[in-house]
């Protein structure tokens, strides 16, 4: 079975120190201020989840390797991931048994660790699930891979568009001119199926925890939140064997009502008029009465297409916007993202925020100040302005580690050895 929950027959120690108390810090409110989660990701659908969890007031602490003690870890732009926006950093020889030590002192004050290993390695490391809740039995362990803990295809390496490819979304959307399935201008697997999969895990076993229950272990597959993405699809198929795929239904392309259209600009325009009466306020401002009451009738889409191809053609882009966009036709622009960072309606919602480096006038390659995605979902709280970015090769190790309780000399020692920095 995917998506399982390994739940612990441990309950939660009395003894067991405040949650949050090894990443407390001064960050956004919200609804989880007061929650430490550890991650030992970089990248990636894992990365995602830790973004949203702090920006929902986690205490997030990024645990990345020594640099200079085996591989080196892969460091996003200074821009990904809202730029280490509220993030801590350490870095923690986790192969060395002294550097495991320092780091199950975090976990046993932590609530939640994000791994993003393949299936097996934190067993190797001594970091699994059972070494964790020896420390804390309330630990909650997020294991996020692209095909789980379990099955043929649990070693396989992979990325956005494998998951997209085996979860059946590729295959049902429009295929390219030469007939294969396009690569998607979003990386929805790694945001959706991993990142908010992975977040919405998170949160869920945090509640049950709230209540009494143990610590879990998440067993986070990509591709199972692509196949939840897909199951519309897919529940169809189950249920009556038909043959979904690109074309087969209204939200695949089969109807003129449905489609992108090229204006007299060059630019394009998304029609979404799924319920008939926004269908025919949109035939009639096109002046293409005559098909309004032919919405579903496959014998004639491709003439509609045409028709409607047609009429978009007569005005630019922006033209077309302003008469329909209002009048209940579901007409929208395609923008592209240099045009969404201007958008009036993301600005209304204040989407974008102002942040700047973390040192005066920037690193290398670092503008001083610059502007993001701020704290977008509901449920978030605003930022203030401007964001300061974290730096990721700035340690918060030496105060990390001495709030869970290593000694100075310890930590010295720690240091000397290479073993944290």
């Amino acid at each position: 079975m995917t998506g399982q929950s390994t739940t612990s027959a441990v309950a939660p120690s009395a003894a067991r120190s405040e949650p949050g108390e090894v990443g407390s810090r001064t960050g956004p409110g919200g609804p989880l201020r007061g929650i430490t989660v550890l991650d030992l990701s970089t990248v990636g659908p894992a990365a995602r989840a830790t973004r949203l969890l702090a920006d929902y007031g986690a205490a997030v602490i990024k645990v990345g390797a020594v640099p200079g003690r085996g591989t080196d870890p892969i460091q996003p732009p200074f821009y990904a991931y809202s730029g280490s926006r509220h993030l801590r950093h350490t870095s923690i020889d986790l192969k060395d048994p002294d550097g495991r030590h320092a780091f199950l002192s975090l976990v046993a004050t932590a609530d939640v660790v994000v791994e993003s290993f393949r299936p097996g390695v934190v067993e190797r490391l001594r970091i699994g699930f059972d070494e964790l809740r020896a420390v804390n039995p309330g630990i909650i362990l997020c294991s996020t891979t692209g095909y789980g803990q379990s099955g043929p295809r649990s070693a396989w390496a992979g990325h956005d568009i494998n998951y997209l490819a085996v979860g059946g979304y590729l295959a049902t959307t429009e295929p390219r001119a030469d007939g294969g399935p396009p690569v998607p201008g979003a990386t929805i697997a790694d945001a959706a199926g991993g990142g908010m999969h992975a977040a919405m895990a998170i949160m869920a076993a945090l509640i049950g925890r709230a209540d009494g229950g143990p610590g879990v272990h998440l067993d986070v597959s990509i591709a199972d939140g692509v196949l939840w993405l897909t199951s519309l699809a897919v529940d169809e198929h189950l249920a009556t064997g038909a043959p979904v795929g690109p074309a087969h239904n209204m939200i695949t392309g089969r109807y003129a009502c449905y489609d992108t259209y090229r204006a007299a600009d060059g630019g394009w325009l998304a029609v979404g008029a799924i319920e008939p009466r926004f269908y025919a306020n949109l035939c009639r401002l096109l002046g293409c009465e005559q098909w309004s009451d032919h919405q579903l009738d496959d014998r004639v889409q491709d003439r509609i297409r045409a028709d409607f191809r047609s009429a978009f053609a007569t005005k630019d882009r922006d033209a077309w916007v302003t008469e329909l966009a209002g009048a209940d036709t579901c007409v929208t622009p395609v923008l592209s993202v240099a045009e969404v960072v201007g958008d009036d309606q993301y600005a209304a919602r204040h989407a974008f925020v102002d942040a700047e480096g973390a040192s005066p006038g920037g690193r290398d390659g670092v503008p001083t100040r610059f502007r993001q995605v701020g704290p977008v979902l509901a449920g978030m709280e605003g930022v203030g302005a401007p964001v300061q970015i974290g730096d990721p090769a700035h340690s918060d190790t030496e105060e990390l580690l001495a709030a869970a309780g290593v000694r100075p000399e310890r930590l010295a020692e720690l240091r000397a050895k290479g073993v944290v920095a």
